[in-house]
């Protein structure tokens, strides 16, 4: 009677670990597939900042050229206007009218100078805020990477 009690009572156990074996099992897919989903969360949420950043930047240098066209824009209509004063004047009025359309000719390259290197400069800054984004995108996805393992 003393083994049926005991093969019982051990049978019953063997049932209960294997059980609760299973339930560990479980709870660990389930952390596992929690972790991955939170992985896969903050990568989309990486990858949208980065998206976000680089439109960003696109948008700043599309307001740049906007910018610089409209410089260089005003400084053609000061050269057309100055080109027709100079064919209007005549006398001293016409060598002053001339020597305006040199300053204002002088004017225009400086512009396109100037916007050239502003939209150059603006490029420069945007390739530079992508690549430190992208370092910072990668660098996340290796510290999330590195957790992941460690948990």
């Amino acid at each position: 009677m003393k083994k049926i009690i005991l093969s019982l009572t051990l049978v019953a156990f063997l049932g209960l670990s294997l059980n609760s074996c299973k339930e560990a099992e479980e709870k660990t897919k389930d952390a596992v597939e929690n972790a991955k989903g939170t992985s896969n969360d903050m990568a989309d949420t990486v990858n949208e900042a980065f998206d976000q950043t680089v439109d960003e930047a696109k948008d700043a240098l599309d307001t740049a050229k906007e910018a610089a066209d409209k410089v260089v824009d005003e400084a053609k209509e000061e050269l057309k206007k100055a080109e027709k004063a100079a064919k209007e004047a005549t006398g001293e009025a016409k060598v002053k009218a001339e020597k305006a359309v040199e300053a204002a000719k002088a004017n225009l390259e400086a512009a396109k100078k100037k916007a050239d290197e502003f939209v150059g400069d603006a490029r420069e800054d945007i390739k530079d805020a992508k690549e430190n984004a992208e370092e910072a995108k990668n660098d996340a996805i290796d510290e999330a990477a590195k957790k992941m393992k460690g948990n």
